[in-house]
């Protein structure tokens, strides 16, 4: 599969990508990149402050600049924003050098998990179980594009790493 591989993480918000992402990369020793914390530092802005000031559609326009940016380099673990999939040059520029797996988490989950964060725009509405709902199943088809999917409900954060690592080293060793 090739040594000079990244390790892509996407899927929904609150899925773990990042949290999960940092372990992988501590363990295997690659670089950790955040596609929204890039996004932040080469805009000066948060992502609620760019869907505030300038909509979903500037957002992800920035998103996918980004994303060609970063992938242009290897051995990352890279996790992606929860609408990264939503555009086909995005899963292109991923993929061109990466393995993605997808993290999963039931809307329950999710929920739970996100409630209390003042950082999910796409969230901040009157019935956010809902919101959830209906932004996983618009997802749900970009999202098993991906060459692996982990559901991360009842796994702790060191189980999905591992789940990771073993399905990438299995691949850069040439199994199938």
């Amino acid at each position: 599969m090739g040594k000079d591989k990244n390790i892509v993480l996407v899927g929904f918000m609150g899925t773990g990508k990042t949290t999960v992402g940092k372990v992988v990369a501590k363990k295997i020793g690659y670089d950790f990149v955040d596609v929204d914390e890039v996004i932040e530092k080469l805009t000066g802005m948060t992502i609620p402050d760019i869907f505030a000031q300038f909509g979903e559609a500037r957002f992800r326009d920035i998103e996918t600049e980004v994303i060609k940016l970063i992938t242009k380099k290897t051995k990352q673990v890279i996790a992606t924003g929860g609408g990264a999939v939503l555009r086909e040059e995005n899963i292109q520029a991923l993929r061109r050098n990466g393995i993605i797996f997808c993290l999963e988490a039931s809307e329950e989950i999710i929920f739970e998990r996100v409630k209390n964060s003042n950082y999910r725009p796409l969230l901040k509405v009157e019935k956010p179980i809902e919101r959830i709902r209906e932004l996983l199943s618009q997802r749900k088809p970009r999202y098993s594009l991906s060459d692996f999917i982990i559901n991360t409900d009842k796994l702790t954060v060191e189980e999905v790493a591992e789940k990771i690592i073993n399905e990438f080293e299995r691949l850069e060793s040439g199994e199938s």
